[in-house]
């Protein structure tokens, strides 16, 4: 019996992707290199140096003919596999058969080989038993074994889709495929390595009893401020911290949020900017202002000390001061959550609370902050996560108040060297984040606080009651003077000879940092920090745009798609949320310091742990934006003939824009004021300007810290308002757009 029209064509539509994806396994195994280059992924030096005989150059085929890597040769097999079933359109189960086959065949073949051999041989004694001394090694993969994997990958998932998978669409198994494969490789495995370092014992044996003994220390646990005259263990110092600061940036970016949308304050524009400043602020340069401001030598030190006729203190390091950085830090985060929540509330909702003659405090208690609950546990849970994760400031103002993130560091950087202490210290600070990200999706529960139905509302939102605004004013009026002060003390700490002890005007610190002169060769940027400047711009710049990528078409999956697993599969994607960025580290490099995903060292594990730092920013902003876009519009170009594929770019795509350049400002900011997970995998050829700055810091250069800090403040405010130019053009010039979000 003849197969149906319609399975012919889809069978059709896989043999051409079939095709496409055999030659980008063919490129790979025949013409590109397979390992990891020494000179860097993005080096080309290799094309003049050797290529293809030489080893360190040569791709899997030439490798396999010289004799040197034979254990590749079998890779050829699951690559041409699928030819059997082209133009085999009529067997449909025939064709998705083969192409499973081939491409989870070769996936596993891959990576078994790339696990099985290393640097010295054979990874496990076993397998040298097996098959005797291996006498040859390989490095990680480069670019011939990327484009292979992803070859058998796209093989899988569109033998999976001529199953009849998601309505037999290739792109959309394609894309699922895809994010899940990135997502376990850059996610889940970097946390099941740090996992596994830490049942290690130094010898490099599984020990259980090891890791018992690192995770009860008294260190980490003890309650010796309860019971005796010393501190407290690292997690419940920082338990205590994040708690705090999570319930302090969330009641602050409250105030500002009624402030800005519920007072009827003229200048609110202006309080929305100067909270959402820190944002673009290296998270240690606050520190470095409150030490310029109370430390030992600090202004306000120095005065009060000087009118009360005191002996000055340094009150600052430890607990207070780290606080006080950190409310600073994170109360912009929790002000942009909340000010959208508090301005979806309808005012229909509470314009009928006030004509069933209930006062506006009773409205504001009964009806607006219910419904505003949802965002008060998501500024909560950000203020606690940042706070956990926070390193730049506890290390500058740390004193002997020790957490989390700091001993992480020193366990791996310090004199002990301790890779497994390390893990198990990133483990509890794991599980703290996790039981917080938990405990948000159950206080929150299953209740309903829709506000918008679709329906017109006409209504402008009430003022707050005078008993919470006059509080609210005095709060928003005492942190916008002290936020002034704090960045004026950024700005000028970057002129003065060496604060404290000579404040002669100065240009000299940024003299030294981004001085530029002129040789026999052209401009010559002689500059310090020139370098690290040039590496950050270049890595934010390029994550930004896979950040925005990989984060639409997982929105556009979760959104416009139902499939088996979603709940999962969206847990998976935010998942990298809840990991502070201190954890992302201590996983990378263990994860990633040996083949066959040999990346530490290089730019590119740098880009990789932005995107998957970023990407639930990127996926939330698609959510949104693509919330607002009638289905229908899907639906009639998928009518008129378009593949999903097609209608993904021609359609979504461009009515997302907003979204994407808020996906783009976010990640590249975030990536050029990243520390947490940046000091560990910062390398000499790639050191970012965060790193670089901690470095002054360390060294007492707070002047040339603050000069660069202050210059980087600069540099993202522009890009910002470059980026906004943007997105308001692109709102007001596509009437299309309009009368497609109305729709």
């Amino acid at each position: 019996m003849a197969a149906p029209e319609s399975d012919v064509l889809a069978t059709r539509r896989g043999s051409r992707v079939v095709i496409i994806w055999l030659l980008v396994g063919l490129l790979g195994y025949i013409v590109l290199p397979w390992y990891l280059l020494e000179d860097g992924f993005f080096s080309f030096e290799w094309l003049f140096d050797g290529y293809p005989f030489d080893s360190d150059y040569a791709p899997a085929a030439f490798l396999v003919f010289q004799g040197e890597k034979i254990w590749l040769a079998p890779l050829v097999l699951p690559i041409l596999l699928p030819l059997i079933a082209l133009g085999r359109d009529a067997d449909r189960r025939f064709f998705s058969t083969v192409l499973i086959i081939a491409g989870a065949s070769g996936l596993f073949y891959l990576f078994a080989q790339g696990f099985a051999i290393g640097i010295r041989g054979f990874n496990a004694e076993w397998l040298q038993a097996l098959f005797g001394e291996l006498g040859d090694r390989q490095f990680g993969f480069g670019y011939g074994a990327v484009l292979l994997a992803c070859t058998f990958l796209f093989y899988l998932t569109t033998g999976i889709a001529s199953r009849g998978y998601i309505n037999g669409d290739v792109f959309v198994v394609g894309a699922i495929g895809f994010i899940i494969s990135i997502v376990a490789i850059f996610i889940f495995f970097p946390i099941a390595q740090m996992l596994s370092s830490a049942l290690h014992d130094n010898d490099g044996n599984y020990s259980l009893s090891v890791f018992i003994a690192k995770f009860s220390e008294n260190k980490i646990w003890g309650l010796g401020c309860l019971t005796e005259n010393r501190g407290c263990g690292v997690a419940w110092n920082s338990l205590f911290l994040a708690v705090v600061v999570g319930a302090a940036t969330t009641l602050l970016g409250l105030v500002f949020a009624l402030v800005a949308t519920r007072s009827g304050f003229r200048y609110g524009n202006w309080l929305r900017a100067l909270t959402v400043l820190p944002i673009i602020t290296p998270p240690f340069v606050i520190g470095l202002a409150i030490i310029l401001l109370f430390g030992l030598s600090g202004t306000v030190t120095q005065w009060v000390a000087g009118f009360l006729d005191l002996q000055p203190s340094r009150w600052v390091y430890g607990l207070p001061g780290i606080m006080i950085a950190q409310m600073l830090s994170f109360t912009p985060i929790a002000f942009l959550v909340l000010i959208g929540v508090v301005e979806g509330v309808s005012p229909s909702m509470e314009e009928a609370s006030q004509t069933l003659r209930a006062s506006r405090w009773y409205t504001f208690k009964t009806v607006t902050f219910p419904l505003i609950r949802p965002g008060l546990a998501n500024a909560f849970l950000l203020g606690f996560i940042e706070s956990m994760a926070d390193f730049g400031n506890p290390l500058v103002l740390g004193g002997n108040y020790d957490v989390l993130s700091t001993e992480i560091f020193f366990a791996i950087v310090g004199a002990q060297n301790d890779q497994g202490r390390a893990a198990v210290l990133a483990i509890v600070l794991l599980l703290f984040t996790l039981t917080a990200f938990y405990a948000q999706r159950r206080w929150l529960g299953k209740k309903s606080y829709i506000t918008k139905t679709g329906k017109g509302d006409g209504g402008s939102h009430s003022l707050m009651p005078k008993r919470i605004m006059y509080p609210c004013y005095a709060i928003a009026s005492i942190w916008v003077i002290f936020t002034v002060t704090v960045y004026s003390m950024i700005i000028y700490g970057g002129f003065v000879e060496t604060w404290g002890l000579n404040h002669a005007l100065t240009f000299k610190h940024y003299i030294t940092t981004f001085a530029i002169g002129f040789n026999e060769f052209g401009i010559h940027f002689k500059g310090t920090a020139w370098d690290s400047f040039f590496t950050t711009i270049k890595i934010a710049a390029t994550a930004a745009p896979l950040t925005a990528v990989v984060g639409l078409i997982t929105a556009y999956l979760l959104v416009r798609q139902q499939f088996h697993g979603k709940d999962w599969f969206e847990f998976g994607t935010m998942l990298s949320f809840a990991i502070p960025g201190t954890v992302v580290g201590v996983s990378y490099i263990l994860a990633f310091n040996v083949p066959p995903l040999e990346l530490t060292g290089t730019g590119i594990i740098l880009v990789i742990s932005f995107v998957f730092r970023n990407m639930p920013v990127g996926v939330r902003a698609g959510i949104a934006s693509m919330s607002q876009l009638d289905k229908s519009l899907d639906e009639a170009s998928l009518t008129l003939g378009a593949n999903t594929w097609r209608t993904f770019r021609k359609v979504i795509l461009p009515l997302m824009r907003p979204a994407i350049l808020a996906a783009l400002v976010f990640s590249f900011v975030r990536a050029m004021t990243a520390i947490s997970a940046v000091i560990f995998l910062v390398s000499a050829e790639y050191n970012m300007a965060t790193s670089y700055i901690i470095g002054r810091v360390e060294n007492n250069d707070y002047g040339i810290a603050i000069a660069y800090s202050t210059t980087l403040i600069f540099v993202m405010l522009a890009a910002i308002l470059l980026f906004q130019l943007l997105v308001g053009r692109n709102q007001t010039s596509r009437p299309f757009q309009s009368r497609a979000n109305v729709g």
